[in-house]
């Protein structure tokens, strides 16, 4: 049985539209997938600039006004203790045992904790891979690119719903509910 969200979606679409407001007037839009390369730039910029310079993608980042790395990072610890608060407030933090497996995922690929681990670990990175490739993340495109009106976030966002309902449905042979 589903826990009952403990706050409705409309709240919480508000919330984060007020924090995409905040964040843009004050720093930046949001988006998380560049950090990393920003962080690769910066390291390669200070170990080997010549190689830095020389591959076309890195050299677009790590200049001087990058290296302030702090502010993409504060955002990707961020993510981490706001839902880990999130889920201490709201008594939801769960162990990793296998009775928090998904059904589908226990019917599909048994019991393994691990492997569960292992999918989710090598998802996150192809879906970094991907948002890099795309030019952004989730929340650079999906969020802050659409409430720019970005004719390319508007593709990104319904070339990942579209896969994830591909995906989805080819993991799970459409036993998903319709």
């Amino acid at each position: 049985m589903q826990d009952e969200p403990v706050i409705s979606w409309k709240v919480a679409g508000a919330m984060v539209g007020l924090l995409l407001i905040l964040a843009t007037a004050l720093v930046k839009p949001l988006g998380v997938s560049t950090q990393y390369v920003v962080t690769d730039a910066v390291l390669l910029h200070s170990a080997a600039p010549a190689l830095a310079e020389s591959n076309e993608y890195l050299s677009q980042y790590g200049d001087k006004e990058d290296w302030g790395v702090g502010y993409g990072w504060m955002l990707v610890v961020g993510m981490f203790i706001g839902g880990g608060i999130s889920a201490f407030i709201t008594q939801r933090f769960r162990s990793r045992e296998k009775a928090s497996l998904p059904s589908m995922w226990r019917s599909e690929f048994g019991e393994s904790t691990p492997k569960r681990m292992l999918h989710a670990f090598v998802g996150g990175g192809l879906l970094l891979f991907g948002a890099r490739l795309a030019g952004g993340c989730t929340s650079g495109h999906i969020i802050s690119g659409i409430s720019q009106l970005t004719i390319g976030s508007f593709i990104f966002g319904i070339a990942v719903f579209a896969s994830a309902i591909f995906t989805a449905r080819s993991l799970y042979r459409g036993r998903l509910a319709s």
